[in-house]
């Protein structure tokens, strides 16, 4: 059954079909209330069809329909509606202007490492988030994540999704998954853990830098039994230039036995963030996921989340001092919050040094609650080379309440600790030498 294009779906005005697949055809769409546009998913429910691919469409649905709201990350498309009717079911998505990574994933369109880097990077995060909310994916591939045409990573297409308890497995279903990138234990049909999204992951990790795929059939039978039996060619065998460090990380995400494999996308993240160290020594500059990750190091940002630790990155200006500069200066006004991400600085106060700041640390914080340009009350000056974040006023408090209670949170500990920090001083001048 074919769905034709109608003026209207739903309350939705349709503009032109921008996608279809095997179960699905995607639209373009806007949304009247917000004026935004909408990508408008609809699956096709036939009488006379085969019970079982009937069945694997509903599945799907449900799968997606059941994570409407639920999922609220930068690195994941969001599904604001699902709606049943007698012959169709559509989902109403975020539209991602761009295209899929399947355009960069062949030996003539490589995207630079860096990029990669950063791709992979996002979707751990994106699928970290997923994983802690009780959702593996199962369906991994350059064709269901996305690339924005302002270069943002979405991972989309939840249809193959389950939902389950942490520390508890779940049985396949037959059907599910694109068979090149499909896990060992998931072609035996067994029992799967997250650890088959690292599997699919890695599968795409290795297609992004070499343009090939680990494993390569006639036949899906040839085709799984290599995944279950054949030992892939090393990634720097297909791309001499690659660095050693992204061909180990790769082979262990794509490792047959799951003991051998990334045990938790934290453990992924961290070696790919080493990565970045490698990149730069080649003249590669500091990318966002880069700076994500010094972000989520710092016990300023402990208790916040990834939502805003992207807002972070996105309005913060990373700045490397050499020695002895003033970043603040007593008397003058200033609109500007301050965080250390390595080095050291004095604080002074007429001249006087009062305390030193060491790399996590926050200064010139104040300016963000006077709400207005205020004259600064100390000095700050770069004791060695320092790289520091700069975040205008302005802008934080243009945030969104989740980044502005985040920040609120953690500079109010601060502000604790420096309280404590002060007693100590004046109960040891009150006590005297």
């Amino acid at each position: 059954m074919k769905f034709e294009l109608q003026e209207q779906l739903g309350k939705y005005p349709l503009i032109r079909e921008i996608g279809s697949g095997a179960t699905s055809s995607v639209y373009l769409a806007r949304d009247p209330l917000t004026e935004r546009e909408v990508a408008i998913k609809v699956f096709l429910f036939e009488r006379d069809a085969d019970p079982q691919t009937e069945r694997m469409k509903h599945k799907a649905f449900v799968a997606e329909a059941s994570l409407a709201g639920k999922l609220n990350h930068p690195h994941i498309v969001e599904i604001y509606d699902a709606v049943v009717e007698p012959d169709h079911s559509y989902l109403v998505m975020e539209y991602v202007a761009g295209t899929t990574l399947e355009a960069h994933a062949t030996v003539s369109t490589l995207l630079p490492l860096h990029k990669v880097v950063e791709i992979i990077f996002k979707c751990i995060r994106a699928l970290e988030y997923a994983f802690q909310h009780g959702i593996i994916h199962r369906d991994i591939k350059p064709g269901n994540l996305l690339l924005s045409a302002r270069g943002e990573t979405k991972v989309s297409d939840f249809g193959a999704s389950f939902q389950q308890r942490h520390g508890h497995t779940t049985t396949q279903i037959a059907g599910i998954g694109s068979p090149a990138y499909m896990s060992p234990e998931q072609v035996r049909m067994e029992p799967l853990t997250h650890q088959t999204d690292i599997y699919s992951l890695g599968v795409t990790m290795y297609r992004l830098l070499t343009g090939r795929l680990p494993y390569e059939a006639a036949t899906q039978a040839a085709l799984a039994y290599a995944i279950m039996h054949s030992q892939p060619a090393a990634p720097t065998t297909l791309r001499p230039d690659l660095p050693q460090l992204l061909d180990r990380i790769v082979r262990r995400a794509i490792a047959k036995d799951p003991a051998e494999r990334y045990k938790s996308w934290l453990d992924f993240g961290k070696d790919l963030s080493q990565a970045f160290t490698t990149l730069r020594l080649v003249g590669e500059s500091v990318s966002d996921s880069e700076k994500f990750n010094e972000l989520r190091n710092m016990p300023f940002f402990e208790d916040m989340g990834d939502v805003g630790l992207w807002e972070v990155v996105r309005i913060g200006s990373w700045k490397t001092l050499p020695p002895g500069s003033t970043i603040i200066r007593e008397g003058e006004e200033g609109d500007s919050c301050f965080l250390l991400v390595s080095g050291e600085v004095r604080v002074a106060l007429e001249a006087k040094e009062l305390a030193t700041i060491q790399p996590g640390g926050c200064f010139g914080e104040m300016v963000y609650f006077a709400k207005t340009s205020a004259p600064r009350t100390t000095t700050i000056t770069a004791v060695g080379e320092v790289t520091v974040i700069e975040i205008k006023a302005a802008a934080l408090r243009a945030a969104t309440d989740g980044l502005q209670a985040g920040f609120n949170k953690a500079v109010t500990r601060v502000l604790i600790q420096r309280l404590a920090q002060t007693n100590r001083l004046l109960a040891h001048a009150v006590r005297g030498p």
